[in-house]
């Protein structure tokens, strides 16, 4: 096993620069979730990881050593892409093994590999099969076998699940926590899925652009967000956001009014630098964080578009009358229906401000 550092990384593609200056450490049998927009840099950092892209500047350390310029075979880490990439004409065991025999890996040392990953992971009647045979679970099940046999120091998965569907998404989630937890190596995994970074990550590191916008553990990052990218992209359905302006502000606290509920006034503390009475500011609300009007908070007026029940929690969809989309979680609202007007209170202790570059002030 080893860890893995990133010193100042960066990736340019001609004269554009995709990752800037990169710097990161994931350590020894951590597991660790890349996650961000689509064009973040999130693969494109898995890949000079892997060495499969080179990098123009910075220092990539695996287990202590230097691997800026040694070959991918060598890093000691093994990768699962998206696509499965399994031989069609070979068996499982054949395509579990193919990697070791190729590099001339002992017979009796190959069969031993391939029956631990296949105990691991619960194939073993499907040693003999050829992948036209296997379920999409199956197939992606086998292609993490292939990296375990390598025995490395290091996984990458590369949205391994992109290609499942729901269900089986959930059971993979299981099975690779599971493998985890058992081999106890270091994980490094990307994807765009807010549910498998919520459930699998020791650590999530929030990508934007090419840069780290923060790095924690997941709870940590839902319930402390550091601007309001964070704050948006961690959380499903995501955080609401509403546009406001500051009326008042000392003691400690901050009253702002909402711009498009009526002048709904909100009074909430403070951390940090209190912004002047006009400057223009963003709420954010957890759709679990509305409460029921009347409930001693700040009442908003509201439309409802649609509740979609989901058993013992319901998600209502909603807007304003002024444009604003809310999304607001109930238990058991099961009497909500469309196109009713309806309304709901926002706790200022539960709210979360941010200025109008995004930075969080409370």
């Amino acid at each position: 096993m080893a860890g893995v550092a990133l010193n100042n990384v960066v990736k340019n593609f001609g004269s554009v620069e995709i990752v800037h200056g990169v710097s990161l450490d994931v350590t020894d049998g951590e597991f660790v979730v890349f996650v961000g927009p689509s064009g973040c840099g999130k693969s494109t950092l898995l890949r000079m990881i892997a060495g499969l892209e080179d990098i123009s500047g910075g220092d990539i350390d695996i287990g202590g050593k230097m691997v800026n310029d040694v070959e991918p075979a060598d890093r000691g880490i093994a990768m699962v892409f998206q696509s499965y990439a399994l031989y069609p004409h070979m068996t499982v065991e054949q395509n579990l093994s193919f990697g070791l025999r190729m590099n001339g890996n002992d017979k009796a040392d190959t069969a031993r590999r391939v029956a631990n990953a296949a105990r691991i992971l619960q194939i073993e009647p499907l040693l003999q099969r050829r992948p036209k045979q296997l379920s999409g679970g199956q197939r992606q099940r086998v292609a993490i076998g292939r990296a375990i046999v390598r025995e490395p120091q290091v996984f990458l998965f590369d949205e391994p699940l992109s290609n499942l569907d729901a269900e089986l998404r959930v059971q993979m989630r299981v099975e690779i926590a599971r493998l985890h937890k058992e081999l106890g190596t270091t994980m490094i995994y990307v994807t765009h899925d807010q549910t498998e970074a919520m459930t699998l990550a020791d650590k999530i590191v929030v990508l934007r652009d090419g840069i780290i916008e923060q790095v924690g553990c997941p709870l940590d990052l839902y319930d402390d967000p550091a601007n309001q990218f964070v704050a948006g992209f961690i959380g499903s359905p995501k955080m609401n956001f509403m546009a406001a302006t500051v009326v008042a502000s000392g003691n400690g606290s901050l009253t702002v009014e909402l711009d498009k509920q009526g002048r709904a006034r909100l009074a909430a503390p403070l951390q940090g630098a209190v912004p002047a009475v006009g400057s223009k500011l963003t709420v954010g609300v957890r759709p679990e964080h509305f409460g029921a009007a009347g409930a001693g908070g700040t009442d908003i007026a509201l439309d409802i578009d649609v509740a979609e029940h989901l058993g013992s929690t319901s998600y209502i969809y909603a807007n304003t009358g002024s444009g604003e989309q809310l999304v607001i979680e109930r238990e058991e609202s099961r009497h909500v229906v469309r196109g009713v007007g309806a309304s709901a209170s926002i706790d200022a202790g539960r709210v979360y401000l941010f200025d109008i570059t995004g930075k969080r002030l409370r």
